[in-house]
């Protein structure tokens, strides 16, 4: 089963990826991950990715679906994956499919998970990290017992800059833009699911096992 994941930061999508890797027992792919692998290796496609990020530039999308393709061909890919992260963009996936097409493979369902800005804006503002050990804690979810005080080491808690008011709403206004055109892209394609990411984390991932199937 090979799918993509869709969702805005806050929507909870890093938590059900991880419960579909374990249920599925299939690898989730992220770019960032296949970048460090591939310069780590040394590989010929992660050097030249390396060049460009030296330099503060995008790396070509030959290049990212080189890697992918290179990424997908590997034996832990066999059952299917979830890319998380990838494509980005409407020629991202349009370069996949071909790529995917040449394998002899396609993407089986692309899931989107939804929820609105006002919400998102309240998960992500109300985050709270500990300067000490890194713990994290939310001032509505996961609130300390002593308000700005880590419960494991008593370190200050701090907000980060990108958590922010002003940086989410400049995130998922990103967000928004690059992925409006992918979602029409997907949904034309007729495998397009999208899952409100509202209610209990057991309760959503439910969802997204109904539509996926056993």
């Amino acid at each position: 089963m090979n799918i993509i994941f869709l969702g805005p930061p806050g929507a909870g999508k890093g938590t059900q990826a991880k419960m579909l890797i374990e249920k599925y027992a299939v690898p989730q792919i992220s770019t960032g991950d296949m970048f460090r692998a591939a310069l780590k290796d040394k590989a010929p496609l992660g050097m030249k990715a390396k060049e460009y990020m030296d330099k503060g530039q995008l790396v070509p999308d030959e290049i990212v679906i080189g890697l992918v393709e290179e990424r997908l061909k590997q034996d832990d890919c066999k059952k299917g994956y979830i890319l998380d992260g990838f494509p980005r963009t409407v020629a991202q996936a349009e370069a996949l499919d071909k790529a995917l097409a040449k394998m002899g493979s396609k993407i089986d369902h692309v899931v989107s998970i939804e929820v609105d800005n006002k919400e998102l804006v309240k998960r992500l503002t109300g985050r709270r990290t500990c300067r000490k050990c890194g713990a994290m804690y939310h001032a509505i979810f996961k609130p300390p017992v002593n308000k700005d005080v880590c419960d494991k080491c008593g370190g200050e808690l701090y907000q980060r800059d990108d958590d922010t008011e002003s940086t989410v709403m400049s995130r998922l206004e990103v967000y928004d833009a690059q992925t409006k055109p992918l979602i029409d892209y997907y949904q034309k394609k007729g495998i397009l699911k999208s899952i409100p990411g509202i209610g209990s984390i057991d309760d959503i991932f439910n969802k997204i096992v109904s539509i996926l199937g056993s």
